[in-house]
């Protein structure tokens, strides 16, 4: 049987493409024994979350199940959670998808190569020499203040913004978090494909994952933004996670080019932001990476510990949503969602 499906965007339904057979379904649950866990702790784990007061949801799935979910502070399984940061992850996840397109020939070409229009409009852009693959593996050797955020979103035109900087030499040389050469890959994109993140994302990301609710920030000039700005249920951001879990598949059904998944869960080199108990960070390709409990981890990280985080060896996926802090405790918050999550990839161990 066809049918078509219409996925909630910011607002507003769009009509997705036909699709074969039924709509992907959502979860199947299970009690955390009948996969292998220690069910008394992982409740005492879900339990535990009360304690942190930013906290709004912590889910855990293995093998494709979902075994463990808690909501807190008022929220439910039905609210949309901004996943700030993690939005990177799922620009990753369509620039494979393009690349998967023939849309995009090489991640080798630079941005002058990708955004010739915008380019010309600022020539002497240090941005201009940065290739996509540099873009994705944070290693540009350009720095961007991340404090600096908010006046990106309100500058405009966003992509002269974003090509304005403004850069520094990244210090120590190697990986940098660049907020603003992230934000070039939505206009990449747009280009490439004709359609912005939004668009995209609903086609061909998340209608074979069954995710039908989400919204996405928009800059001043309307178009969808990449470093940030997404939200979803956290079930949904619990199915990214699972996705590159299984080598791009969801349900059986491939999404995502498992070459994608590998290359992009593969670490370029060390990272040197932190993450609570999380060992030898490094970074793939907008995908951190490391060791808990000596497992091989690999997620998306939001500001404030929005993650979707996945085990592989434990086949164990989890998902968190939280509040976002001021800065001055960013860095606790951070570490006190990361210690439960590595709570629950203990149960497992």
């Amino acid at each position: 049987m066809r049918t078509r499906r219409r996925i909630l965007l910011s607002g507003v339904s769009l009509a997705a493409a036909p699709v074969l057979g039924a709509p992907a379904a959502d979860w199947q649950t299970a009690a955390p024994e009948s996969q292998g866990l220690r069910a008394g702790a992982v409740a005492d784990v879900l339990t535990a979350g009360e304690t942190v007061p930013a906290l709004r949801a912590l889910l855990v799935a293995r093998g494709g199940v979902l075994v463990g979910e808690r909501y807190y502070a008022g929220a439910t399984a039905d609210s949309l959670q901004p996943i700030n940061s993690a939005t990177k992850s799922v620009c990753s996840m369509l620039v494979g998808l393009t690349l998967r397109d023939g849309r995009l020939k090489s991640l080798d070409d630079t941005v002058a190569q990708l955004l010739p229009d915008a380019v010309a409009q600022v020539p002497e852009s240090p941005a201009r020499s940065v290739t996509l693959g540099q873009i994705l593996s944070g290693r540009s050797g350009l720095a961007f203040d991340p404090m600096r955020f908010g006046q990106l979103v309100a500058s405009q035109p966003f992509v002269r913004g974003a090509l304005s900087g403004p850069f520094v030499p990244a210090q120590p040389p190697g990986w940098s978090y660049n907020d603003a050469l992230v934000a070039l890959i939505a206009p990449i994109l747009a280009r490439a494909q004709g359609a912005d993140l939004a668009v995209l994302a609903a086609r061909q990301l998340f209608e074979p994952l069954g995710i039908e609710r989400f919204e996405w920030r928009r800059d001043r000039d309307g178009n969808p933004l990449a470093p940030a700005g997404l939200a979803l249920r956290t079930r949904d951001l619990l199915k990214l996670a699972a996705l590159m879990l299984e080598g791009g598949r969801w349900q059986g059904t491939p999404v995502l080019p498992e070459s994608w998944v590998t290359q992009s869960l593969k670490p370029q080199g060390p990272a040197t932001w932190r993450a609570g108990p999380v060992a030898d960070v490094g970074y793939g390709q907008l995908w951190f990476t490391g060791q808990l409990h000596g497992k091989r981890v690999a997620w998306a990280w939001g500001y404030g510990g929005q993650f979707a985080l996945l085990a592989p060896e434990l086949r164990l996926a989890v998902a968190t949503a939280a509040t976002s802090p001021h800065p001055s405790g960013l860095r606790a918050q951070t570490d006190a969602v990361m210690a439960l999550v590595a709570r629950l990839i203990e149960t497992a161990v």
